[in-house]
This record gives structure tokens, C-alpha cells and sequence, in this order.
């Protein structure tokens, strides 16, 4: 017996009904030999860990653009946030815990430079240029399937491509031709529900770090939320989902549920439509825009190739990009 073999074993024995175990996938479009010792869930993981979509989410915007502190989050950060709770809870539901990895970790692989500001106008200019739209999500599948590897994709399992393309809450365009209101594991759900838990708690955190938020001027029950401490809050919503799950649902309970709601309202007026946030989008807008017409015009106008160089920029290529594209250098160059 081999070591993976091992393994599948153990999850036939300790794991719930309702899990996905590894030797019941229903494997990869391109099938390949077993490894001797990771189970495929396993290989998924740890092959979206060394792609190059993933160490390029270190530079991509999570809500504050370009922060200069140190300790705001970035995607990378908030993809290992969503992954850490979604272990914590896929293991105390006795659910695949390498599976809900694998997807948190892909999930955010297709999002844009500079968060929901970018995705909003590539989107915009998905539409204008003949495509379907753009939504990280789908843009995520389309990294792991065909634009890794030079474009041979990583050949994931069908469960963690279907979670990452479902972890977005059915967001995404019908179109795609997958199933998106009902994740297809319970381990696509939790992801699902750990994605929200985890930029909820940490963008609380952010914008008290940035200053976008008094305490002094809050209605007590958001000044209570917001003055507790971040692993208190995200510990409590954790305890809530495993004790109220069910074979059916991962999910929360209706009283936690009102209360994320209201938490996610608040946000959205307090620091997601900030006036500063506004000024930043058009600038966003600006640099995108002019990025994806300069694309457009070299490459004979294929929108499909413009959105999928553009998505995959950091924030940083990006404003390099427009810098060295539109801004005029100086002349004669300074001597070094």
C-alpha cells in the first residue's frame, strides 16, 4: 500500500458522509498516474501554491490601493485568511480538508490589479468589446485551465475547479454553462462562506488602520463589532457555522446571518464608497482603459487576449506599465 493509498484509507474511515474523498473524484480533464503519495486533492494544492498566478496576488489590491503600511492586506493575505478558516471549519465538520484548501488557495487566482475597482471597469470593457462580461471567478477557471503553464493550464481535479468557480455566490454569468447557486461539495460551500467570513472581519481591521472608520461616531452595536478583537469576531462566526451546518448546508445561523448582513451594509457605506475611494476609482478607470485599448490596438483587437494579460497584472505592473507606455520620460535621461 502506498503512502497515498494510506491516506485515502484514513479519509474513508474519519471523514463525514458528506465529504469528498479523494479516490471518488471525478479526476482531471487530462488524466494522469497517481502520485505514490499526495491524494489528487493534495497535487491540486500544491500545484496552485507554486503557480505564478498565485505569488502574484502579493501585489494585487484587497480594498485599500497600493497601501503603504506594512500590515494592510493584500490578496495573497486575505487567499491565506480564507484558506486558514476554511481548514478550521471543513475540519470540524469532518469534511476534506486538502479539497478546501486547494479551492481557497485558487480562488482569487483570475481577480484584476487594484480589487473590485478593476474588475468593474474590465468588466465594463469585457462587454463594450464583444465578450460576456468578467468576473474573477470565471477568470480564475480560465487561469487554472488554460493560461498556466504557458497555457497548458494545471489540469486540476473537477471538484477544486468547480469550487473555485462557485466560491463567488452564483455571481457569475449563466452563461458559463456551470451550476452556480448550489456549490457541488460541501467543501465548494464552506469556501463559499469562508471567502465572505474572512474579508468581513480583516477589511473591518484595514479601515481602522487607515482611518476610514471612528469608533467615536458609530452606532454602539457597530462600535461594540468593530472594537472587538478580529480573532474574537472571526472565532464567533466560526463556532456559529459548525454548530449550525447540516448534512445539506455549510451555513450560518438566522441571527448570525442578520448580523453579517447589516456588518456587510455598513461596510459597503462606510468604507467601500468612501469619497476617497471614489476619486481613486476614476484613476483606476484612466490606467485600465488606456492599458486595454493599447493592447487592443497591438494585437489586432483580440479582447479575449487584453482581458486575460490585463487580469493577471499586479497593481504595480499595471501603473509601470501606463507609466512607461503613456507618461513622457524625461529627456536627456538623468545620468545615473
Amino acid at each position: 500500500m502506498t503512502i497515498r493509498e494510506r491516506w485515502e484509507d484514513i479519509e474513508r474511515r474519519i471523514l463525514s458522509p458528506q465529504a469528498c474523498l479523494s479516490v471518488n473524484s471525478r479526476g482531471r480533464e487530462r488524466p494522469e498516474e497517481s502520485c505514490a503519495i499526495r491524494t489528487c486533492f493534495q497535487r491540486d494544492r500544491d500545484r496552485i501554491i507554486h503557480c505564478k498566478s498565485f505569488r502574484r496576488l502579493k501585489y494585487k489590491t484587497q480594498v485599500l490601493l497600493l497601501p503603504e503600511g506594512d500590515h494592510y492586506r493584500t490578496r495573497l493575505t486575505h487567499t491565506l485568511e480564507v484558506s486558514q478558516i476554511a481548514r478550521s471549519i471543513a475540519r470540524a465538520l469532518a469534511l476534506n480538508e486538502d479539497l478546501t484548501e486547494a479551492i481557497a488557495l485558487g480562488h482569487d487566482l483570475g481577480h484584476t490589479p487594484f480589487g473590485h475597482m478593476g474588475e468593474r471597469v474590465l468588466d465594463r470593457l469585457a462587454r463594450e468589446n464583444g465578450l460576456d462580461g468578467f468576473h474573477h471567478a470565471a477568470q480564475s477557471l480560465r487561469v487554472v485551465d488554460c493560461l498556466e503553464k504557458d497555457g497548458r493550464g494545471l489540469n486540476l481535479t473537477w471538484e477544486v475547479r468547480m469550487g473555485i468557480i462557485q466560491h463567488s455566490k452564483g455571481q457569475v454569468d449563466v452563461r458559463s454553462g456551470y451550476e452556480l447557486a448550489s456549490p457541488s461539495s460541501m467543501e465548494a460551500w464552506v469556501v463559499r462562506v469562508s471567502d465572505s467570513l474572512a474579508y468581513l472581519n480583516h477589511d473591518i481591521d484595514d479601515a481602522l488602520r487607515a482611518g476610514l472608520l471612528d469608533t467615536d461616531n458609530l452606532p454602539d452595536d457597530m462600535r461594540a463589532l468593530t472594537e472587538m478583537a478580529n480573532s474574537k469576531r472571526i472565532n464567533g462566526m466560526i463556532v456559529d457555522v459548525v454548530e449550525n451546518s447540516t448534512p445539506e448546508a455549510v451555513r450560518f445561523s438566522g441571527e448570525m446571518l442578520e448580523q453579517i448582513e447589516k456588518l456587510r451594509g455598513f461596510l459597503y457605506e462606510h468604507v467601500y464608497s468612501r469619497t476617497n475611494a471614489i476619486i481613486e476609482e476614476s484613476r483606476v478607470e484612466h490606467v485600465i482603459t488606456a492599458l486595454f485599448e493599447r493592447r487592443m490596438a497591438k494585437n489586432g483587437g483580440s479582447a479575449r487576449e487584453a482581458v486575460d494579460m490585463i487580469s493577471g497584472m499586479t497593481d504595480r505592473f499595471a501603473l509601470h506599465l501606463f507609466q512607461e507606455s503613456f507618461v513622457p520620460s524625461p529627456w536627456p535621461k538623468p545620468a545615473p
